[in-house]
């Protein structure tokens, strides 16, 4: 069972990101602040749960939550800024757009940049261990996997619906067909070898 909270008394919002080791696409990070005394046991890492089951706990989370919302950071930006400082970005860009203040942030990891002055604790595989991390993991998830479902259709040959631009054998026998799309991230190693890919050809 997860915990419902680590902050004592005040409004606490989870944090978590999606994307970090994908060689294409944005970033996605969600803030997630839940009711107090809120308890769903069916919330977990996103990653331990079958795709059909976030969807169903993403539409439960939406529904139950006091606030949540959703932040991006484009690959241009992780391009400029590196993956690191993007993560962030996009987690800070989350915690903005919550309909309320949030009064202390957990976050899944072991590193963050603090968000205005509020206390904030990381949390080693807190995405396993707290309600609020958990839920903010499975949005990040599943709104950055409909982002990447909706770019295959633009880029199919990347098998982006499939793989959601993480660097499996696949995504880099088609970059080395068919080159880079506008969406990849240029400051990765994107064929593994050091090799430079080919601008995008049909």
């Amino acid at each position: 069972m997860l915990k419902p909270h680590l902050y004592e008394g005040l409004v606490e919002a989870g944090c978590d990101e999606a994307g970090r080791g994908c060689l294409a696409g944005s970033v996605f990070a969600a803030a997630v602040i839940l009711p107090a005394g809120y308890d769903n046991a069916a919330l977990n890492d996103s990653k331990k749960l079958t795709e059909r089951r976030r969807y169903e706990l993403r539409e439960q989370i939406m529904a139950d939550a006091e606030a949540w919302a959703v932040g991006e950071v484009t690959p241009e930006e992780i391009d400029r800024i590196n993956i690191l400082k993007a993560s962030f970005l996009a987690m800070h860009r989350a915690l903005d757009r919550l309909k309320v203040r949030p009064e202390a942030v957990i976050v899944d990891g072991n590193r963050f940049v603090p968000y205005r002055d509020l206390p904030y604790t990381t949390v080693v595989k807190g995405d396993g261990k707290y309600q609020a991390i958990a839920a903010a993991s499975i949005l990040a998830k599943t709104f950055r996997d409909d982002y990447m479902k909706s770019l295959h259709r633009e880029y199919p040959c990347y098998g982006w619906d499939g793989n959601k631009g993480y660097p499996t054998a696949e995504h880099r026998r088609a970059i080395r067909e068919h080159g880079v799309s506008p969406y990849h991230r240029m400051s990765y190693n994107l064929l593994g070898n050091g090799e430079l890919p080919l601008d995008f050809k049909d």
